[in-house]
């Protein structure tokens, strides 16, 4: 029973390694993208730092609101990056 126990666990292991791979290798393929979230749709927290979740824009396309895109894909949509909106508030 124990040795089962040992090798079930090791699997469990491995597997979730394997997810874990997966998903930093989504992260790279993916770029936050200003500017473009509709109200209500943002994937995180925005750039004044007014709410910290997910879900909680108020206005559509806030350049401080962010969702998440396929990596080169920002500019296409009329997106723009964060160093590209922090440059703007100083303005």
């Amino acid at each position: 029973m124990n040795q089962r126990l040992i090798v079930s666990s090791a699997l469990a292991s491995v597997l979730a390694l394997g997810l874990v791979g997966q998903v930093a290798a989504q992260d790279k393929a993916k770029e936050k993208c200003y500017g473009i979230a509709k109200a209500g749709q943002n994937d995180c927290a925005n750039l004044s730092g007014s709410h910290s979740c997910a879900g909680q824009s108020k206005v559509d396309n806030d350049s401080g609101e962010w969702k998440y895109v396929a990596k080169g894909t920002c500019k296409e949509m009329k997106g723009m990056s964060a160093d590209e909106v922090k440059a703007g508030m100083k303005k």
